[in-house]
This record gives C-alpha cells, structure tokens and sequence, in this order.
C-alpha cells in the first residue's frame, strides 16, 4: 500500500463537519438543478450547461492556483480526463431534457441507479470481486429503478430513458475515474472535466441539430442563442456558483470524515428534491417512483456497505461505488489531498 494511502487512513474522521458539508452540498446541488429546470423554459441545454462551465472556471481555477500543488492546470492524464467529459457531456445533456417532461424527483431517482451499474461495470471490467449479497443488492436496485420508470404504466413515456443513459454514462466516467485513482486531485479533475465539457457541449448540441429533427416540443434541445441571456445573467451566474460550491463541499466532505460515515447522506438529495419540487412546482411523486426510490437507496447502501467491508479486510482506502453520485457532479470517487480546501 503506497505511503499516501497509509497517510489517508491515518486522517482523523471529523464526523460532524463532514455530515454538514454533504448535506450543504446536497442543498446546493438541489438548488442548481431547480434552476437548471426554470432556465430550461427560456434556454437551450446547452447553452445553460455552456455557462455553468465558464462560471465554474472562472471562479475555481484562482482557487486551484492559490492552492498550489497537488491540484494541477495540466496534467499528462487529460486523455482520461477528455473521456470523461465526452461521456458526462452526452449523458447530462440527455439528463435535463427530460426536465421540462417529468418531475424532479422522478427524473434524479432513475439517475441514482447509476451506483449500481458502476458496481456492476466494476465487477465485469475492472475485475472487482462481487459476492452474492451484492448481487442481490443489485437485483433489487434495478426492479426499483424499474418500477419508478413504471414501463407497463399508461403514464410511461420514452423521455423516462433519458435519465436511465445518464446513469450509464456517468457510471463508465467513474470507472475512467477508478483508473485515475490517486494519480488527480479532486480539484484537478473537476477543472479539467468542465473545462473540456464546456468546449464539447456547444458542437454536440450543433450536432444533435443537424442528425435529429427537433419538434417544438423540445425547443430546449434547439440550437440557439436566445435574448433572454442578458435578462437572466444573473441566474446564470448564480447556476454555476452553486454548482461549484455544492461540488467543493461534497470534497471536503469526503476529505475530513469516513467514507462509510457520509456516503449514506449523499442519497439525502432524493427527498430534499422532492420536498423543493413539491413547494415550488406542487409536484407530488407517483407511488411507484417513491417505491422505487426507498429500494434503489437500501440497495445503494448496501452496495456501499460490502464495499467498505471488502476495503477494510484488504487494509486499502475505501472507494466507495456511490461517492459523489450527485447531478452535474465531475469529481473523482476519492479523498482530496489539500487539507485546506475550504
């Protein structure tokens, strides 16, 4: 086990710090996808996602030079990296058209199956033991992301695959991120993520425009620049501000305190969205959504769980398969290395 690992284990766990950062965290992270859902009506996806992008670098990077080593402008992994960012690119692009068609809780309740299919790729492609208490976790994961896209139901519609492609592309950027490991800091990863977002997304939106014929039910998708950017300038800096804030939160959380400890609190974004939808849109989950819900959080953490154990009996760091699964969340599945991140 490398030194930096052996340093890691030996941080003391600030137990409560960290529950309170990834709970701020999940706030923000609410916050910016509520405001991702209202810009929707004025603006193109890729436009919003565009800006965030920019806000985001304009306002971490100062941060990261102040910091110094080990968070990194360039680095000889930008291959990985780049990968990465196609990846989270397409899949939160196709994540918040469905916005405008489904609720909130139901479109990030399909999207939080995403844990579960990085266990799943990381047993078939990086090798990783899965036992038979996992699978069945699995199994039960997947009949609840079934039963909240309720696919026999009258209400079913096929924008309900939208969330469902998102989850699989972030899943196989958290392998790309496994592979990286403790080659990147947090920090490092999330610039060089968005950075190389925010260069793809307005040709893949140009793209998507020439291949696919948008009706007027999904002016969201259509390429333009609209008017309204001026009037709305300040929420759009406000979407990439959030953003980045609840992302620099949720490191710190996992910098100061156990993995095992606050990875359960990153499922708590699914009721607080919820509970935000409710008051500002009256939106009022279906039951087969919070049905499914309740049975992709126990199988998470279950998953989450076996982890952990299987960490412990190999003395390694825990890498935890539903760390950081959060909305528009670019950062690596590990404990950054700056003490001093806030």
């Amino acid at each position: 086990m490398s030194s930096l690992a052996t340093e890691r284990t030996n941080i003391p766990s600030r137990a409560l710090e960290g529950i309170l950062c990834v709970e701020a965290g999940m706030v923000f992270f609410v916050i910016q996808d509520v405001l991702m859902k209202s810009l929707l009506n004025t603006h193109p996806v890729w436009n919003l996602i565009f800006v965030r992008s920019v806000v985001t670098l304009v306002l971490l990077m100062p941060v990261m030079l102040w910091l110094g080593p080990p968070h990194r402008i360039f680095t000889p992994l930008w291959p990985l990296h780049f990968a990465r960012a196609v990846l989270l690119a397409a899949g939160f692009s196709l994540f918040y058209a469905a916005f405008p068609f489904m609720g909130l809780a139901e479109v990030t309740t399909i999207f939080f199956s995403a844990p579960l299919m990085t266990a799943l790729l990381a047993a078939v492609f990086l090798r990783e033991t899965i036992g038979w208490h996992r699978i069945a976790a699995l199994i039960i994961g997947f009949i609840g992301v079934v039963i909240a896209m309720n696919p026999v139901g009258d209400s079913f519609t096929w924008v309900a695959i939208l969330p469902l492609l998102c989850a699989l592309t972030y899943a196989i950027s958290q392998i790309i991120a496994r592979k990286i490991g403790e080659g990147e800091s947090s920090l490092t990863a999330g610039l060089q993520t968005i950075s190389f977002m925010g260069l793809l997304i307005l040709p893949l939106g140009w793209l998507t425009n020439q291949v696919i014929t948008i009706g007027p039910e999904f002016q969201h998708l259509r390429m333009t620049w609209p008017t309204a950017l001026a009037r709305d300038w300040l929420d759009l800096m406000l979407l990439g501000f959030v953003g980045m804030l609840g992302w620099i939160l949720l490191s710190r959380a996992y910098q100061v305190a156990n993995a095992s400890l606050v990875a359960p609190f990153d499922y708590t974004y699914l009721p607080i969205a919820a509970g935000v939808a409710y008051f500002m849109w009256s939106e009022i989950p279906p039951s087969n959504t919070l049905v499914g819900m309740a049975l992709i959080i126990l199988s998470g953490l279950y998953v989450g769980f076996r982890e952990i154990r299987a960490a412990r009996r190999h003395d390694e760091p825990t890498v935890m398969a539903e760390a950081a699964f959060v909305p528009g969340g670019p950062m690596l599945p590990n404990i950054p290395d700056d003490e001093n991140l806030l």
